[in-house]
């Protein structure tokens, strides 16, 4: 989720992709990374998500124009990806979304970041978050999560909606009849997280539940301790606000629960070990 200081109006940060400016070396840079992403996903992310890419034309020629691009998505679902200059304050964020315009980076890494950048480029923002924007029932959860975000602004709850995007949009898995995949974006377009969230033994891999993923904090500097699973790829977390605001109430009163922490009642499908993150600490005392 993005997280800026300025004004709320997400018309303030509405950029032109001016995809005409980028150069041989951008689109290079583009090529590589989708190339390689592309064939680390196979068998590993859900196919609906490699459908979104064909259908999107979102390949390994270079960098997406949005022109093109929004076209098919409008026909699809009827959102569009809207270009700002970065990250933007979390109610300008909300409101785009609630209004079914997906902001993207327009900017891409330079190639000596190719496996590693601090902000989300459009590598991350288009080729890790549009796909599965084709698909009605996630379309329709962005939308819904861009109100409940407004609502939560309210409730002091941001910190709640925040956590909830973490482990769905950005680092969620799903059960499929094929067997674990990956949802998240930030998963999907990272190689090293590609193979960790659903190999490595360090993780925990616990049954989504809402209340439990809303009060669990996680991490923003490495792979995560503790990855949630969706029912399946459809089965994203209903957010009805009828719902939603008796929940934020209830948890005001519980503790946070640490990345790697358990809980009694979590409905665990595989119990990690720990090691991944137990030896970078040792690495690093």
């Amino acid at each position: 989720m993005n997280s800026a200081t300025g004004s709320d109006d997400p018309r303030d940060y509405l950029v032109e992709q001016s995809f005409e400016n980028y150069t041989e070396t951008d689109h290079a840079t583009w090529r590589t990374l989708a190339t390689r992403q592309r064939e680390i996903l196979k068998g590993r992310i859900a196919n609906q998500f490699l459908e979104g890419l064909d259908r999107l034309g979102i390949g390994q020629e270079g960098i997406p124009d949005f022109r093109v691009m929004n076209r098919r998505l409008r026909e699809a679902t009827g959102w569009e990806v809207v270009a700002v200059p970065g990250l933007i304050p979390d109610l300008a964020f909300f409101r785009l979304l609630a209004d079914r315009k997906f902001p993207a980076g327009f900017w891409i890494r330079k190639p000596e970041q190719i496996d590693y950048i601090e902000e989300p480029d459009i590598f991350h923002d288009v080729f890790g978050h549009v796909p599965l924007i084709m698909q009605p029932v996630y379309a329709d959860y962005l939308e819904a999560y861009g109100k409940a975000g407004l609502v939560a602004a309210e409730h002091g709850a941001l910190k709640r909606l925040a956590r909830l995007y973490w482990y769905t949009v950005e680092f969620g898995l799903a059960q499929t009849p094929d067997g674990l995949r990956i949802v998240g974006a930030g998963i999907a377009s990272s190689p090293g997280e590609t193979i960790f969230a659903l190999e490595s033994q360090s993780p925990n891999r616990v049954r989504f539940d809402l209340g439990r993923v809303m009060r669990t904090l996680y991490r923003i500097d490495d792979y995560q301790e503790t990855y949630f699973v969706l029912d399946g790829v459809e089965a994203w977390p209903s957010l009805d606000l009828d719902r939603l605001i008796p929940l934020w109430q209830h948890l005001e009163g519980q503790d946070d629960i640490k990345p790697g922490d358990l809980q009694p009642e979590d409905d665990v499908l595989a119990q990690g070990d720990g090691s991944y993150h137990a030896a970078k600490a040792k690495s690093a005392a």
